[in-house]
C-alpha cells in the first residue's frame, strides 16, 4: 500500500511527468493507492472540478485512510518525539495515518518526512 500525498495528488493532475510515470509503475507492480483524510482534504480545497476529485477518487478506488483517536494519539506523539516544531503538525497528522495504515508514503516533500522514519515511516522505490 502507498498512501499518496497532497502533492503528488495535485501533481497527478497537472500532469506531473514524473509523479504519473511512479504511479503508473507501482499501479502495473500492483500496489494499491490510498491517501489520508488529511491530505484529501488538503487536495480538495482546490480549486478543482467535479471531474477531477471524481477521476482522483476513482483512482484511489476510494481508500481514503481516516484520521481517528489512534491517528491523534500517534501523530501527538511523533510531534513531541521530533522536536515540537513550528509548522509540522500536519506532516505528523499524515505521516501518522500512514504509519497506522503500513504503508509507505509518497510524498515531493520528502524533507519534511524524514523526520518521522526512525518510527517506521518508509517511502516507495
Amino acid at each position: 500500500m502507498i498512501h499518496l500525498d497532497t502533492n503528488y495528488l495535485i501533481q497527478l493532475l497537472s500532469e506531473g511527468e514524473v509523479v504519473a510515470t511512479r504511479v503508473e509503475r507501482w499501479l502495473r507492480n500492483g500496489e494499491a493507492l490510498a491517501t489520508s483524510a488529511i491530505a484529501w482534504s488538503e487536495f480538495l480545497c482546490g480549486p478543482l472540478g467535479q471531474k477531477q476529485i471524481e477521476a482522483m477518487f476513482q483512482l484511489l478506488e476510494g481508500r481514503i485512510a481516516p484520521f481517528g483517536e489512534s491517528e491523534a494519539r500517534l501523530a501527538a506523539e511523533l510531534f513531541n518525539r521530533t522536536g515540537r516544531k513550528r509548522g509540522t503538525r500536519v506532516n505528523c497528522f499524515v505521516a501518522a495515518v500512514a504509519l497506522r495504515a503500513g504503508a509507505a508514503l509518497a510524498t515531493e516533500g520528502q524533507g519534511g518526512f524524514r523526520r518521522f522514519a526512525p518510527f517506521g515511516l518508509t517511502f516507495p522505490a
